[in-house]
């Protein structure tokens, strides 16, 4: 979101993320932060895990998953 900076840029590419025009030109213009942004759900639902695993990111909990397999076993009473 910060990267975007300007509300135009930010405009075009929530259209390309595939939002309708009417709600992209309405959360390009918004005063909120990055971090408010996050938590709305345009962000939510344009930019999802699995658009991020194409793109090459990896889940932080599929990490640390492989780093600590116990993750999932019972703790020992």
């Amino acid at each position: 979101w910060h990267d975007w900076k300007k509300p135009e840029r930010k405009r075009k590419n929530l259209i390309r993320l595939g939002v309708d025009p009417d709600h992209a030109y309405a959360f390009s213009r918004t005063r909120k932060g990055g971090w408010a942004i996050a938590q709305s759900p345009i962000l939510s639902t344009t930019i999802t895990l699995k658009r991020l695993k194409q793109r090459g990111y990896q889940s932080l909990t599929d990490v640390y998953i492989e780093l600590n397999p116990s993750f999932y076993e019972p703790p020992y009473t």
